[in-house]
C-alpha cells in the first residue's frame, strides 16, 4: 500500500512540475491522472497494485474535501459579494454538462448500434 501512496505522489509531483515548468493552466493532479490512466493502458497488473489503496483513498474521500471548506470560510466576503455570478457559473457549467453528456452517449450509443428499443 505504501507504494502505491508512493506512485500516486510520485505521479502528482510530476504533474505538477509538468504544469509550472510550461505555464500550463491545467493543474498537477490531472496531468498526474493521465499519466496513470496511461499506465493502466502499459501494465496489465497496474490496477490491481493500486486497488487496495484507491479503495482506502475513496472511502475517506470526504476529508480531502475539508481544505475546500476551509477556503470557502476563509474568502466569505469575496463569494458573499460575487455570489450570482458563481451561482450562474455552476447552472451553466451544470447544465452544459449535462448537454454534453447526453450528446456523447447518444453518439457512443450510435456509434455502437445500440438501439432505443433495445434500451427498454
Amino acid at each position: 500500500m505504501l507504494i502505491s501512496i508512493a506512485l500516486f505522489l510520485l505521479l502528482q509531483l510530476t504533474g505538477e512540475a509538468i504544469s509550472l515548468a510550461f505555464g500550463l493552466p491545467i493543474p498537477g493532479p490531472v496531468f498526474g491522472m493521465l499519466f496513470l490512466l496511461i499506465g493502466f493502458f502499459i501494465k496489465d497488473d497496474l490496477i490491481e497494485r493500486v486497488r487496495l489503496t484507491a479503495s482506502v483513498l475513496l472511502a475517506h474521500l470526504a476529508l480531502l474535501f475539508v481544505p475546500a471548506g476551509v477556503g470557502i470560510i476563509r474568502h466569505w466576503e469575496r463569494i458573499s459579494s460575487e455570489w450570482l455570478a458563481i451561482a450562474a457559473i455552476l447552472v451553466l457549467g451544470t447544465a452544459i454538462t449535462m448537454v454534453v453528456t447526453g450528446v456523447t452517449v447518444q453518439f457512443v450509443a450510435k456509434l455502437m448500434g445500440v438501439d432505443d428499443d433495445d434500451n427498454q
